[in-house]
């Protein structure tokens, strides 16, 4: 069906890895997002990586791992130090983790991810971001409103079985994919307002 189609390739954004010059990993609760960023850092696509996130605005606190907590199982307060955890235990070296651990939503993420890289006057022309497969294209909204002149790359994780040939087969996979199709019309709105009428 069409209307399948054309929501998958607007929320499900993926791109072939490239030569970047730093990985970005939106908060989160899921080891797979970190672990994607793990891969690309040891393949050379980066030599940095930068983990956002203090915990959800919503909750107002870390729950610990969504997924493979089995594995990491430290004590988290917040999302920073679980993304950044799961980046060492799969071989990362800890000087190539940068530090945003304030924010609470994915806006923030990118914004406070943004005054990371301008305290270490780093000049980011490409840059690849690595989450959640139905979270690509808010993601991608948000860092390229932060990053205006820069070329992004996204290599999305799986998680839950929630890809762009399954989501429609799962009341799960629909209310997420549709929950995000909702947030990126709301929240646009919200950052743009009026502004772009006046275009």
């Amino acid at each position: 069906m069409r209307i399948i189609d054309d929501i998958s390739n607007f929320i499900f954004v993926e791109d072939k890895p490239q030569k970047a010059d730093i990985i970005f990993i939106p908060g989160g609760s899921y080891a797979e997002i970190s672990e994607e960023a793990a891969k690309l850092w040891h393949q050379r696509y980066s030599d940095l990586i930068l983990p956002s996130g203090k915990y959800s605005v919503k909750r107002g606190y870390f729950p610990g791992p969504l997924s493979k907590g089995d594995i990491y199982n430290k004590k988290y307060n917040t999302e920073w130090e679980f993304l950044k955890d799961a980046l060492i235990q799969n071989g990362v070296d800890e000087k190539s983790v940068l530090r945003e651990d304030n924010s609470q939503y994915t806006y923030q993420n990118a914004l406070f991810s943004k005054e990371v890289t301008d305290k270490y006057n780093l000049n980011i022309k490409k840059a690849i971001i690595c989450c959640k497969s139905f979270h690509a294209r808010r993601c991608l909204m948000y860092y390229q409103i932060a990053y205006p002149q820069t070329e992004f790359i996204v290599c999305p994780s799986n998680i839950k079985g929630i890809n762009k040939e399954s989501w429609f087969k799962t009341e799960e996979g629909i209310d997420k994919v549709m929950g995000e199709l909702m947030r990126c019309g709301s929240q646009f709105k919200e950052v743009f307002g009026a502004g772009l009428l006046a275009l």
